[in-house]
């Protein structure tokens, strides 16, 4: 490792480190923290600055966010609703060939990608949009979420298809490398390895999970009431050591741990929010009613319906990744042939993620009404007043549930950010190892920042990410609409078959 990269990768350990923390209590927001949160702060003006259209206060970059889901759903003739059922028999293995490069099935794929995307953007993501922009914002999170398939479809393709293979039979993919090779293949290098570098770079600050510690440490003193700023280092150091646990066995392990992990934490999750749901059924049109009347006429409300579809888009793109490019670490592992199979594998992640499991969130808190007259409340503390209004001892299931949630995700970034980490520093042992102990140790300060600071901090990183990614999707995507044609005719003539090839 040269010394510029030993120097940052000491650099990012030293940020990082508990022991630079010079706050004595929770609220004081002086030394480390302090100067923390002013980055932060700083951070977000630039990345959501505004800028005044024909009389709207526009944000460029959530403009920048939404174009590619809204073009590509209508460039790729909605693939997202007619692939939909044939996403479906892919991930349940009819057409799995054994016998394909890739690391782990298409389920396990599915599974680990959906580790990172189903988590506390679920519970605490949809509660903040709410305690912002009221229902409505609800409404737009679901329309995002429904063309953000589109999205994830393009890049989770990509990722596979400009794969690198390596002679152990590991695999390393995503936005690194489909933006540097598959454009050098179409005669732009130079433009591929910027774009590359510039993914890389810009990514490599999204190892800090904070948010997730934060909204776990959350859930957890809603029913322990133990909270203090002793007990946020404590949690942050053993969430750190249960990490270090699953990550250190790679891809393998940590797909072993997610498709056992998120289809229990799902079950739990909606078994509650149902309950809550069918037992109030007569009460469901009016909230429907609710959230597109939110939606439509938001009033005084986070500056009008321009407001609300911010909000909205900012919770969808913080919840489904798409456009992030972050999940196509995780489907590039998938042992599959064709790369068209994994992006329609992919494509129902946003559908899962966000349309049904965000919106099941927003009808528990509007139905119950907790949103009203709670000003000040909001993330996982809001979400457990809604369940809890009805269910007196969900807040206990909540704090679980939120835990396998945010683990989840926390064990899932952890294979992201070293496939990032390896294309810029290599994949030796000896920086692979390195890195774990980075990340482990990055996890560490989440449980101490403000909800609004680790949202802010996470969703300035993430659309910081996406600039380049998306950059090379709009030029890949002409690729993309051939290969899926080609698909597509030799499914409808038998050359690809179930479970043969996929």
């Amino acid at each position: 490792m040269s010394k510029c990269k030993y120097w940052l990768a000491v650099s990012l350990l030293a940020f990082s480190s508990p022991a630079l923390a010079q706050a004595d209590s929770a609220s004081d927001r002086g030394g480390f923290i302090g100067f923390l949160v002013d980055i932060i702060n700083g951070l977000d003006s630039i990345v959501f600055m505004s800028v005044d259209m024909f009389g709207a206060d526009i944000k460029p970059i959530v403009i920048w966010m939404g174009a590619p889901m809204v073009l590509l759903t209508l460039y790729f003739g909605f693939v997202n609703l007619t692939s939909f059922g044939r996403a479906w028999r892919v991930a349940r293995g009819d057409y799995h060939d054994p016998e394909a490069d890739g690391e782990v099935t298409q389920f396990q794929a599915l599974s680990t990608a959906l580790s990172g995307t189903v988590g506390l953007g679920n519970i605490a993501g949809v509660a903040a949009a709410i305690s912002i922009g009221g229902p409505g914002a609800t409404f737009w999170m679901i329309i995002i979420g429904l063309c953000a398939m589109s999205l994830k479809f393009a890049e989770c393709t990509l990722g596979v298809k400009y794969r690198v293979v390596h002679n152990d039979g590991t695999v390393s993919g995503g936005p690194m490398y489909y933006l540097k090779n598959g454009l050098a293949k179409r005669g732009w290098r130079r433009t591929g390895l910027i774009l590359g570098w510039s993914y890389a770079l810009l990514a490599l600050p999204a190892l800090l999970q904070v948010a997730s510690v934060n909204q776990i440490y959350e859930a957890i003193t809603v029913v322990t009431h133990a909270d203090s700023t002793l007990y946020q280092w404590i949690f942050g150091v053993m969430l750190a050591a249960l990490t270090a646990v699953v990550i250190m066995g790679g891809i393998r392990s940590i797909a072993s741990v997610t498709a056992k992990l998120v289809p229990l934490m799902a079950l739990i999750y909606i078994s509650a929010a149902l309950v809550i749901i069918l037992g109030h059924i007569d009460q469901l049109p009016a909230a429907f009613a609710t959230i597109i009347a939110g939606a439509m006429n938001p009033e005084g409300i986070a500056g009008g319906m321009l407001g609300v579809i911010v909000i909205g888009m900012q919770r969808a793109v913080y919840s489904t990744e798409a456009g992030l490019g972050s999940a196509t670490m995780a489907h590039a592992a998938a042992k599959t042939n064709e790369p068209m199979s994994e992006g329609m594998v992919a494509l129902m992640e946003p559908f899962i993620d966000t349309v049904v499991i965000c919106t099941m969130t927003a009808l528990v808190i509007v139905i119950t009404g907790v949103y009203q007259g709670s000003e000040g409340v909001e993330g996982v503390t809001l979400t457990a007043s809604a369940f809890g209004s009805v269910i007196s001892w969900f807040p206990w299931v909540l704090a679980v549930a939120a835990f396998m949630f945010g683990f989840s995700t926390i064990i899932s970034w952890g294979y992201y950010s070293g496939k990032i980490w390896e294309f810029i520093f290599g994949g030796s042992k000896s920086s692979m190892t390195t890195y774990k102990i980075v990340y482990c140790t990055a996890i560490i300060p989440g449980a101490v920042l403000t909800l609004n600071e680790v949202y802010t901090l996470m969703s300035s990183l993430f659309f910081l990410m996406a600039i380049p990614n998306i950059i090379g999707i709009y030029l890949m995507a002409p690729e993309l609409k051939s290969d899926l044609k080609s698909y597509l005719f030799r499914l409808r003539t038998g050359q690809v078959t179930q479970r043969n090839r996929a």
